[in-house]
């Protein structure tokens, strides 16, 4: 019982179904062509067979039909005239030719028979045209009579008793199951399977894909289950007094009419859930083509389309719903019927377009579910063929090509666009779907031809091998691949350019990189120039200038003129044998200028009297050695110097680069030598700051651990820091003169007459830079290094340390002032000013330093205040020089910081406190009254800094001032 459940309800509906195709074999090879297309609908999740589901929606049509516009369920008979049932009983006229059959894109029949590209028409058919709309359907849907005078019984007797009650109102397999029984049928097995069907049908509908989503726990949900399951080993009793009637209507009734907000809808949800609807509406959707010419959509299609959009009520279809159905329905009849219908293709296309205005303005959620599968098939369909368009379409063919690439492009315009949140992300002005689509058809069909051409190229070299000089198969590409291109121009891109204006040089830069990749592994083998080698080198040559014509023709109007597909089409080098035999000439001796330089540096000191120019030698060696280089190469006996020179320049450069980043290694950086600041104390007042000579010691030790190993021996030591700045600056110097010299050279060279006034210049762009960026850095390394390393002890441990009176600035500039002039003496005037004021910004943040950041070493008065801007005058006296040292402006600008900070010394401690609270406050907010928060140090020091004026009031000799802070942050009187 249980396999008659699932399996006698179609054999028994499709053998008792009149044939509405030209025979079973017809049927066959449609699903043969569509095998590959499953339904983008989803499934049902239950065996419900096409025949099954075909009856249901005939079923929901007919009541539909023949409830419309209010009037009541009534019977009539196919066979009586009378017009009780206007809808279904309409006479059918083809007088006027059909508004949707034009809005398609499609000819009425009478003029346009089923066209297949490089056949015959075929003729009209001369089979009997029903007399109404109503009989066409039951045709069209293979209903037999039989079946149709049960279903309109049925509808009938629902109508009896229940007057005036609408279809959409009320669940129609419920009802059809309580109207019949047995004897209303040929046999019991087509009751059981007519029985079966509604079962599933509503199991579909209720349970598998209801209109609302059910709770697990739903006990009508579970009861209804336990029915339908149970019908698999008996029958239900469906009388209308029977129990299990009773109570499977009572169920049934429960689900079909929930609603959102829990209140019972006035319209039963059986029929109108995802994707049990629309697997019904495609039945009927199917039965708008004729059933005896495949392919082609019934002249009455306006009136069949008016009756068809009844059943929306009960579906839940909508117009964007049917667009995309009906978009699937025409373009799903084109593949099955063995794509011979072209017109049915293009009207599938005509109706994308509406489906594309849908997709943009609908936010609907199923929607959006059903649609990009739908799409996605088609489009996957699409691109098989486009994919290999040159193995799809010839010239017998073109027209379908076009359609099919309008409805690929189509299609993934809307799954990009409209669909994508990846898309939308994106600025939308830089993404083309059509062009980047056809883009990649292109490519992809050309390489796939390439390869074909190929194999045949090398299918007639073999088998001309017993030939005297048998031609290369590359020589026989070459005149293929220019035929390729030829018709690609020809048939192809005049369609193609519809989307991409560029196809055709598309297409040619695409044949050019396929060949040109073969030609470059030929040319790796060869060694010496060998007559195989110059006719292959001569076909390339005249395939390029085929190839590169037609790009040039097909990008003359384009933006950029073609440049860019210029640039997709490197150029062969004809004479690539003798330039590969030049690079290797250029690997060994950039690999060499390597070598030397590694040997040169291992042995470098950075001795500042190596030579008067005060550089390093190895310097001087690598720089020779480059020369030699660029003259051995422009004395080479090859015709593409120009060509090869960016080889041996960019191996120039870097070793050059190598060199430099070498030589400015473990010289340090600025930050390595700035010593790390002590913690904030407060100050004990009047007390008298002894500096212990162990403490010292101690401090000293930490300091050095702080800033590393370096010192002033050996080669890190301040002259030969200089050394080191000297010779970047010196190789920045001949890098500009190797750059002249290459462009005298290349002048002078006869092959590059033609080509140095747009050739590229040579620049040494990695030197340049590593040698800017080397002396930036060794300029800051050895100012902060003489600062706080070399000068460290006279600076950071003795100025201002206990009384400032008795510890001033001028040990510090009596020990900076030598060092100052042998740096003068020493680097290049360049060099010199770089460095000079790179020390006196380095002097200045140590003094800034010493003032607010000396530790609990250093306590200052007001009356100290002169004494530090004294100091700090005399500091700035010493780079200015009586006007021989830097400029006043440069001096004056770098002292703004501390020229800002010093007034804070001399200001009143009470003045002092009430502006730190009110920073704190405007930087924290009024919540600091009662604590105050301790402000971060940023570096930056300033008046309005708070961090600024703690550290004054850290280091501020006075009892107001130690008072404070110990309420405040309750700071120690020392470390």
């Amino acid at each position: 019982m249980a396999s008659l459940f699932r399996d006698r309800s179609s054999s028994v509906g499709d053998s008792k179904r009149e044939t509405h195709h030209n025979g079973s074999s017809t049927t066959a090879a449609r699903s043969i062509h569509a095998v590959d297309l499953p339904s983008p609908f989803g499934d049902l999740g239950r065996p419900i067979s096409d025949a099954e589901l075909r009856e249901t929606a005939y079923e929901v049509f007919v009541g539909a039909c023949r409830t419309s516009g209010g009037k009541p369920l009534t019977y009539v008979p196919q066979s009586s005239a009378s017009p009780t049932s206007p809808a279904l009983q309409r006479s059918m006229t083809s007088a006027a030719a059909s508004k949707m059959k034009k809005a398609l894109g499609l000819k009425s029949s009478s003029s346009s028979m089923k066209r297949s590209p490089g056949s015959k028409e075929s003729p009209p058919s001369k089979a009997r045209r029903p007399a109404t709309v109503g009989e066409l359907m039951r045709v069209q849907m293979g209903v037999s009579e039989q079946t149709d005078g049960r279903i309109r019984r049925g509808l009938l007797r629902i109508a009896a008793g229940q007057l005036g009650r609408r279809i959409d109102s009320m669940v129609l397999p419920l009802e059809l199951l309580q109207q019949f029984k047995p004897s209303d049928f040929t046999d019991q097995h087509e009751y059981e399977a007519w029985q079966a069907r509604n079962l599933k049908v509503l199991e579909a509908g209720l349970l598998l894909h209801p209109h609302l989503p059910l709770e697990k726990s739903d006990s009508s949900a579970q009861r209804l289950r336990q029915m339908i399951h149970g019908a698999f080993d008996r029958p239900l009793e469906t009388g209308k007094n029977s129990e299990s009637m009773q109570v499977l209507r009572t169920t049934v009734m429960s689900l079909a009419y929930r609603s959102f907000d829990g209140t019972p809808s006035e319209t039963a949800h059986w029929a109108d859930g995802c994707p049990l609807n629309l697997r019904l509406y495609q039945m009927l959707l199917e039965a708008c083509f004729e059933s005896n010419e495949e392919g082609s959509i019934i002249e009455e299609i306006d009136e069949v389309m008016e009756l068809i959009k009844k059943t929306w009520v009960i579906f839940g279809m909508n117009q964007t719903l049917h667009n995309l159905c009906f978009t699937w329905i025409l373009f799903h009849r084109f593949v099955s019927t063995g794509q011979t219908d072209i017109d049915l293709l293009s009207a599938a296309d005509n109706q994308l377009v509406e489906v594309a205005k849908d997709a943009k303005a609908t936010k609907d959620q199923v929607y959006s579910k059903v649609l990009s599968p739908t799409l996605s098939s088609i489009l996957g369909w699409a691109e098989k063929r486009l994919l290999a368009y040159h193995e799809t379409f010839d010239s017998s063919n073109i027209e379908l090509m076009e359609i099919i690439v309008s409805l690929g492009v189509s299609a993934a315009k809307i799954l990009v666009e409209d669909i994508s949140h990846e898309y939308r992300r994106k600025r939308r002005e830089v993404v083309d779907v059509a062009r980047t689509r056809i883009d990649t058809y292109i490519r992809s069909s050309l390489r796939t031809a390439f390869a074909q051409r190929m194999e045949k190229a090398d299918s007639s070299r073999r088998s001309s091998r017993n030939q005297t000089n048998p031609t290369h198969v590359l020589s026989i590409l070459a005149k293929d691949i220019s035929d390729l291109a030829t018709k690609e121009k020809q048939l192809f891109s005049p369609i193609l350019q519809r989307w991409h204006p560029l196809a055709a040089g598309v297409a040619v830069a695409t044949l050019h990189a396929c060949y040109g990749s073969e030609l470059k592994q030929f040319i790796s083998g060869v060694t010496e120039l060998t007559p195989d080698s110059v006719q292959v080198l001569k076909a390339a040559d005249k395939l390029e200038k085929d190839l590169v014509l037609i790009a040039v023709e097909d990008s003359v109007d384009s933006e950029d003129g073609g440049k860019s597909l210029i640039r997709e089409m490197p150029p062969y080098e004809a004479e690539a044998a003798v330039a590969n035999l030049a690079k290797i000439w250029i690997k060994t001796r950039v690999d060499r200028l390597k070598e030397w330089v590694d040997r040169n540096l291992q042995q470098e000191a950075w001795n500042p009297n190596a030579n008067k120019e005060n550089i390093a030698p190895s310097c001087v060696e690598v720089l020779r050695v480059i020369d030699e280089t660029l003259d051995a190469f422009f004395q080479l006996p090859i015709p593409m110097h120009p060509a090869l020179l960016p080889d041996l320049a960019i191996g120039i450069d870097r070793s050059l680069q190598s060199y430099i980043s070498k030589a400015k290694s473990g010289c340090g950086t600025r930050n390595t030598f700035i010593p790390a600041l002590p913690a904030l104390t407060r100050c004990t007042t009047g007390s008298k700051f002894q500096w212990k000579k162990k403490e010292k010691l101690q401090n000293t030790q930490k300091r050095r651990s702080q800033v590393g190993t370096l010192n002033g021996e050996g080669s890190f030591g301040l002259p030969q820091l200089c050394i080191r700045m000297n010779t970047l600056h010196h190789i920045r110097t001949e890098l500009e003169n190797l750059e002249k010299k290459i462009v005298t050279s290349l002048r002078n060279v006869e092959s590059a007459q033609a080509d140095i006034s747009s050739g590229p210049e040579t620049k040494f762009e990695l030197s340049q830079a590593a040698s800017q960026e080397g002396i930036q850095q060794l300029c800051e390394a050895t100012a902060y290094r003489l600062i706080f390393h070399d000068l460290g002890n006279v600076l950071w441990e003795n100025l201002y340390v206990g009384e400032a009176s008795v510890s001033r600035i001028d040990p510090f500039l009596k020990e900076l002032d030598p060092n100052l002039e042998m740096i003068s003496n020493t680097l290049h005037g360049r060099v010199r000013n770089r460095v000079i004021t790179a020390i006196m910004k380095a002097s200045f943040d140590g003094f800034l330093l010493v003032i607010l950041c000396g530790g609990p070493a250093r306590a200052f008065t007001r009356l100290d205040s002169q004494i530090i801007e004294d100091d700090f005058k005399s500091l700035k006296d010493l780079f200015l020089a009586d006007g021989d040292g830097l400029p006043e402006e440069l001096v004056e600008k770098a002292a703004t910081q501390i020229k800002n900070v010093i007034p804070l010394f001399r200001t009143d401690t009470e003045s002092l406190v009430e502006r730190y609270r009110r920073l704190i406050m405007e930087a924290y907010g009024p919540s600091t009254k009662s604590k105050f928060p301790m402000p971060a140090t940023s570096g930056h020091w300033s008046p309005t800094d708070p961090n600024t004026i703690l550290r004054v009031l850290c280091y501020r000799n006075d009892e107001d001032a130690t008072k404070f802070l110990k309420k405040a942050y309750n700071l120690p009187k020392k470390i």
